[in-house]
């Protein structure tokens, strides 16, 4: 479900209307998240790292509103929810796009993530449902990079967050991930970014 944003009467219409004139209206974020406790709390319940802090990164969009702000055509919706459309890995080097929805339960997600993970790497097609209530994800865990770019189709209006996960280290016993967040400036200012990583590391840390 969806509800269309009064533009006119919106606290950031001037904001708004001044970005999404840009070409290119992202931009990127890039932090090292602390997933020490991230990583005890995994590894003690014999669950994925990467779906939970997946899971956790889909839990803030939820928290944190302009992330559930959307484009769609000369009008702005704000979602329900926020889904997760994810590259899945393959045995023969190459990847797929999966989507899987959000629940509140990481039972109940991490069900669904599997199931969806089995399906791409089956085949090996490259297909991706035209949906906008999602943030994009991608996993590097060979690289502890410190910065990152996209591919863009710049014919096609695009305002979903692109949140991307790298390489966990550990230094003296703190174990760090960089953490890639890209958003359009129509929607999200700098503010709900450092709103965003905030709320994340501190679901990281809570477990559930």
């Amino acid at each position: 479900m969806k509800q269309k944003v009064d533009i006119e009467n919106w606290t950031r219409k001037e904001h708004y209307n001044f970005f999404k004139q840009f070409e290119e209206p992202y931009y990127g974020i890039n932090v090292n998240v602390d997933v020490t406790a991230a990583y005890k709390f995994v590894k003690d319940n014999g669950i994925s790292f990467f779906l939970y802090t997946m899971y956790q990164s889909l839990a803030a969009s939820q928290i944190i509103e302009p992330f559930k702000y959307r484009m769609e055509g000369n009008d702005v919706f704000i979602y329900d929810q926020i889904d997760a459309s994810s590259t899945v890995p393959r045995a023969n080097g190459t990847f797929g796009f999966g989507e899987w929805p959000f629940h509140p339960l990481y039972e109940d997600f991490a069900r669904d993530a599997n199931k969806e993970i089995e399906r791409v790497q089956s085949n090996n097609l490259l297909e991706r449902k035209a949906l906008n209530n999602v943030i994009r994800f991608s996993s590097l865990p060979w690289i502890n990079f410190t910065s990152l770019s996209h591919a863009r189709m710049f014919s096609f209006m695009d305002s979903c967050p692109k949140v991307s996960f790298g390489k966990m280290t550990e230094h003296h016993g703190k174990r760090t991930m960089p953490v890639s967040i890209h958003v359009n400036h129509a929607l999200i200012d700098g503010i709900h970014v450092g709103q965003y990583i905030d709320c994340y590391q501190e679901l990281l840390n809570k477990g559930f």
